[in-house]
C-alpha cells in the first residue's frame, strides 16, 4: 500500500471533546475486524471453532459479521478524532492481527500528531497468537504497547477456555516475543469467571513477577454472545486482593490518572505488578475518558450503550471532516452517565464483546 494522505480533507479546529457530565474524553478504541480466531468460552458461542494453526496464513477463521471499513477510512476517521483531543488509540477486534493492512495503518498512525504536536499513545489488545511473529514488525511499524488477553497460567485451563487446542504455548511464546521487541509496558488481561478459572488468581501472580509483565485481572461483564453471565459467576476485586495476600503480600500503588480502570498494586518487595478492572463491584463509570468506534465505523458511547451512531454512514455520503467533527462532538456530548449492570431493568448492549471491540 502507497503512504496514505491524510491532508487531503479539511482539517477541524482543535476542540475540546467533553460530555455533558463534564468528562474529558481522550481515549479512542478502535475495531478493525470482529473476526477471531479463538473461541474463548467467556465471550464466543458454539463448539471449537477450527484450530488457529490450521486456518490460513494469517490465521483467519470466518468471515467479519459486520463490514469491515477500507484502511484509509479508519484514518480518516481517527484523524477527525485527534484533532478534537484523543490521545490514546487502542486498536482491537476481534482480533486485530487478523486484518490486513494493519502494518500500514500502524505507520501512519505513528506519524499522526496531536494538536499540541506530541505523538499519539498507540496500543493493541491480542490474542496473542500471532504474536511470536509478528511482535518485531509491530514494534517496527511504530506501536508502542500491546496487551494480551490470556485467562489461566495452566496449558488444559487455558485450553479449555479458548477451544483451541496448542494455544498456550503460542501465546506465552507471543507474550516473551513482545517483551523481546520492546512493546513495553507490557500487560496480560485475565477475565476472570467462577468455576472457570478463579483457580488461577495465585499462579497469575507469580507470573506477573517470572514473566516481568503487569497481570490485570478484569470482572466478568455480561458482553458474551451467550447467556452464561450471572452476578455469582463475578469475581470481585475485594476476594481477588485477598487471595493473592495468602500468598504474597501486595502493597497499592497511587492512580497515575483520574481515569484509571485499574486498582494497582505491587509486591512487597517491590517486583512485579497487578492491575484489578472492577467495573461490577467498584465501576469506574464517573471518570470514564473513553469513546469507541466498531469496525463498521459505528460510534459507541459506552460499552453497554443501546443506540449505536453511524459516523461511517456519513463519511460514505460526503460528508467533510468538519461535519464529521461535529457529529462526533454531538455525539460524545450525549454518552451515558454509567452502565447499569445488576440493575433491574438492565440490557445487554445490542453487540457482544467480540463485535464492539474491546
Amino acid at each position: 500500500m502507497a503512504a496514505i494522505s491524510l491532508n487531503s480533507h479539511s482539517i477541524p479546529t482543535a476542540r475540546l471533546l467533553a460530555d455533558s457530565h463534564g468528562r474529558i474524553i481522550h481515549d479512542l478504541r478502535v475495531s478493525i475486524t470482529d473476526r477471531c480466531n479463538y473461541k474463548c468460552v467467556y465471550c464466543r458461542s458454539g463448539d471449537s471453532g477450527v484450530p488457529a494453526d490450521k486456518s490460513s496464513s494469517l490465521g483467519v477463521q470466518g468471515e467479519a459479521h459486520y463490514p469491515e471499513l477500507a484502511i484509509e477510512d479508519y484514518l480518516r476517521l481517527i484523524q477527525v478524532f485527534v484533532r478534537l483531543g484523543i490521545t490514546k488509540v487502542r486498536l482491537t477486534g476481534g482480533e486485530p492481527l487478523l486484518r490486513r493492512g494493519l502494518m500500514e495503518l500502524l505507520q501512519e498512525l505513528s506519524r499522526m500528531r496531536t494538536p499540541g504536536g506530541e505523538a499519539l499513545e498507540l496500543a493493541l489488545t491480542t490474542n496473542g497468537h500471532l504474536l511470536p511473529r509478528l511482535a518485531g514488525p509491530l514494534k517496527a511499524a511504530g506501536l508502542k504497547r500491546v496487551t494480551v488477553s490470556m485467562d489461566a497460567v495452566e496449558a488444559e485451563t487455558f485450553e479449555r477456555i479458548t477451544r483451541v487446542p496448542g494455544s498456550f504455548e503460542t501465546v506465552l511464546g507471543g507474550i516473551r516475543a513482545a517483551r523481546e521487541a520492546g512493546l513495553e509496558p507490557l500487560k496480560v488481561n485475565c477475565v476472570l469467571m467462577r468455576g472457570f478459572n478463579d483457580d488461577q488468581i495465585e499462579g497469575f501472580a507469580h507470573f506477573a513477577r517470572r514473566e516481568g509483565v503487569v497481570v490485570r485481572f478484569i470482572e466478568f461483564m455480561p458482553l458474551e454472545e451467550g447467556r452464561l453471565w450471572t452476578p455469582e459467576i463475578v469475581v470481585p476485586l475485594g476476594e481477588i486482593v485477598t487471595r493473592i495476600e495468602r500468598v504474597l503480600r501486595l502493597v497499592e500503588l497511587k492512580s497515575r490518572e483520574a481515569s484509571e480502570t485499574a486498582r494497582r498494586y505491587t509486591f512487597a518487595d517491590g517486583v512485579g505488578e497487578i492491575g484489578i478492572i472492577a467495573p461490577v463491584s467498584q465501576r469506574f463509570c464517573g471518570a470514564c475518558s473513553r469513546v469507541r468506534l466498531t469496525s463498521d465505523g459505528k460510534i459507541r458511547t459506552c460499552l453497554f450503550s443501546q443506540v449505536e451512531h453511524d459516523l461511517y454512514g456519513r463519511l460514505r455520503t460526503g460528508a467533510s471532516d468538519e461535519e464529521l467533527a461535529d457529529y462526533v462532538v454531538r455525539t460524545i456530548e450525549g454518552k451515558e452517565a454509567r452502565h447499569h449492570i445488576g440493575e433491574p431493568g438492565f440490557l445487554k448492549p445490542s453487540r457482544s464483546m467480540v463485535h464492539i471491540g474491546g
